[in-house]
């Protein structure tokens, strides 16, 4: 278990730390981000994908778009995570799309900010097609896209474009989380 590098005792619930829920369509690189302020903030990271049960990977491994009704059981274990951290807490990072309201509205909760890393199709279908270690193929993008709904101003988030380097995306949320904690 990592301890936040700020001290967390004495806080209230609008300035503790947080959970970070970075979001996005596949490939906007949800997982390097992560881990660079995890590592950077010595906060728990949490790999959502990871949390899948193997049905659903074998689906999208094989092309196949998951349905709401695959995603049900998953978001609630990656909800169970966020309370967990946030019932104690205790900060940390957890990737996860949350591509529709609907599903962020599940892992919604105090302390929790969602951290939509946002680009073009463009920029996220080239970084699809230079990885190789992941089980969701390109082929998946457009239908991210089209299922991806746009944070809404009551939802507690920060929109970061990923054009920079994963270290400069990395930099501007904790900048960013900063100035919000200073409030």
């Amino acid at each position: 278990m990592h301890v936040s590098t700020r001290e967390s005792a004495g806080r209230t619930p609008q300035t503790a730390d947080p959970v970070l829920v970075l979001m996005g369509v596949s490939g906007s690189g949800k997982s390097t981000v992560a881990g660079i302020i995890a590592g950077a903030m010595g906060w728990d990271l949490q790999e959502g994908d990871a949390l899948h049960p193997p049905a659903n990977v074998a689906k999208m491994a094989s092309g196949q778009p998951l349905t709401d009704e695959d995603r049900w059981p998953w978001l609630d274990v990656v909800a169970g995570w966020i309370r967990e951290h946030t019932e104690n807490g205790l900060p940390g990072v957890i990737t996860c799309s949350a591509l529709k309201r609907s599903y962020r509205d599940v892992l919604r909760g105090d302390n929790v900010v969602f951290v939509h890393l946002a680009g073009s199709r463009a920029q996220i279908g080239e970084r699809l097609t230079a990885r190789l270690d992941h089980f969701m193929p390109p082929s998946l993008l457009d239908t991210q896209i089209s299922t991806l709904e746009p944070i809404e101003p009551d939802e507690d988030a920060i929109v970061v474009d990923v054009g920079g380097s994963p270290t400069q995306v990395a930099t501007e949320i904790i900048a960013r989380l900063e100035e919000r904690l200073a409030r």
